[in-house]
């Protein structure tokens, strides 16, 4: 019997060998690009779909890939879960996209997930997030918890100590990533002080601040995500904890920008990508950037991702000779890129990609100033071995909103 790899290579050899042989197919390639363009996470979403905008016009002004240019196809989940599953159900359905790049929060992706595995079509998710999460339906571009929570945490607990706090959205990545930070503060002799979360979007933190005031931690672990981080780091202000350590897993350049309150000392950021990274092929993203958006406008790790899967999506079809769905899936597991945030590849075994983990301090100034660079790609863990595969799935139920 002929092994199973060796049938899809077979496979997919005669897929692009009758592709090379047919007519050249010059209708555009459809690229579905859904998130939150309205609502309260609408200043997030919006620097994704232009993440994904300035990807597709490069690719065009070039020739587009093998003479077929790029069709940008919008889509607006308002910022609910709902509707985000109804938006991904036209694009496919009806507006017939080649591919779909989606979704923000956890919660929105688990809510397109099921509709894009329905169809067995292909989407591109650009956030870090917890993990505990795989299929050959997606290509996940965001950072693992193995790249991102788990090196953040060690590197805090190691610096800034071992009493620590924890606060977050309540929703499903951070009350994951909270249970791994839990686990490596419990493996390393901290405790754990306190947990609290409030709804996605909420601005009321003043008690959760004086909690913190009188816990007195050596840090506080930060998975509030979108605007709620200005209400949450004004409470702290207001609660004369301004000099509080935190650690955030969900700020970035974007935040910095438009919340003054979170550029303060000891206030750090843990991603793959900063705007501030040294080396050519980020300048030439940065300036490319602020060319297309203006020179004042921010790059961010989330929005780095949502380029580089546009670009990695391109490499797969242009090598494949055709955008069908099931080879260019196939296609994806082979690619690699010299990225802004370094030189990525597919881990075909995962879908995700290999990347590399940094932590930066904000400046009252604006922006942020390395303090720890891994130096080297971490292979994605979806799921981390604190726990077994089956305990991370109940606790996915559990935490899943």
């Amino acid at each position: 019997m002929r092994p199973p790899a060796l049938t899809r290579c077979l496979v997919l050899l005669l897929v692009m060998l009758l592709a090379a042989c047919s007519p050249s197919d010059h209708r555009k390639l459809r690229i579905g690009v859904l998130y939150d363009l309205s609502g309260s996470m609408a200043v997030n979403g919006q620097t994704l779909r232009d993440a994904v905008k300035l990807a597709a016009e490069e690719i065009n002004a070039a020739g587009g890939i093998q003479g077929r240019l790029l069709e940008l196809v919008p889509g607006d989940t308002h910022s609910q879960t709902a509707m985000a599953a109804i938006e991904a159900e036209r694009l496919i359905s009806r507006e017939h996209v080649d591919v779909l790049f989606a979704c923000w929060t956890s919660a929105c992706r688990k809510a397109v997930l099921p509709v894009v595995e329905k169809h067995q079509h292909l989407m591109v998710y650009a956030l870090q997030y917890e993990g505990l999460e795989q299929s050959p339906y997606l290509l996940y571009t965001g950072s693992t918890a193995n790249q991102q929570i788990i090196p953040g945490t060690r590197w805090a607990l190691d610096r800034l100590g071992r009493r620590v706090f924890l606060v977050g959205s309540d929703y499903v990545f951070p009350r994951i990533a909270n249970r791994l930070i839990a686990d490596l503060t419990a493996v390393d002799g901290g405790v754990i002080l306190g947990e609290r979360y409030r709804p996605l979007g909420d601005t009321d933190f003043d008690a959760i601040a004086r909690e913190i005031r009188e816990a007195r931690p050596d840090v506080v672990f930060n998975t509030v995500n979108g605007p709620s981080n200005q209400a949450f780091f004004r409470a702290l202000n207001a609660a004369g904890m301004g000099h509080q350590a935190v650690v955030s897993f969900s700020v970035g350049e974007l935040e910095l920008k438009t919340l003054p309150e979170l550029r303060r000392r000891g206030h750090y950021a843990v991603w793959s990508y900063f705007q501030s990274l040294p080396g050519a092929a980020n300048q030439r993203f940065v300036q490319a950037w602020q060319r297309r958006y203006g020179f004042d406008k921010v790059t961010c790790d989330p929005g780095e991702a949502a380029y580089v899967g546009v670009k990695l999506w391109a490499q797969a079809v242009a090598a494949a000779g055709t955008a069908e769905l099931d080879v260019v899936r196939l296609t994806l597991q082979r690619q690699t890129l010299n990225a802004p945030s370094g030189v990525l590849a597919v881990d075909s075994t995962t879908g995700h990609l290999w990347k590399s983990a940094r932590v930066a301090e904000a400046s009252p100034q604006g922006g942020f100033n390395i303090v720890f660079d891994l130096g080297e790609p971490l292979r994605p863990t979806p799921f981390p071995i604190t726990r077994s595969k089956a305990e991370w799935l109940t606790l996915v139920k559990r935490a899943g909103k």
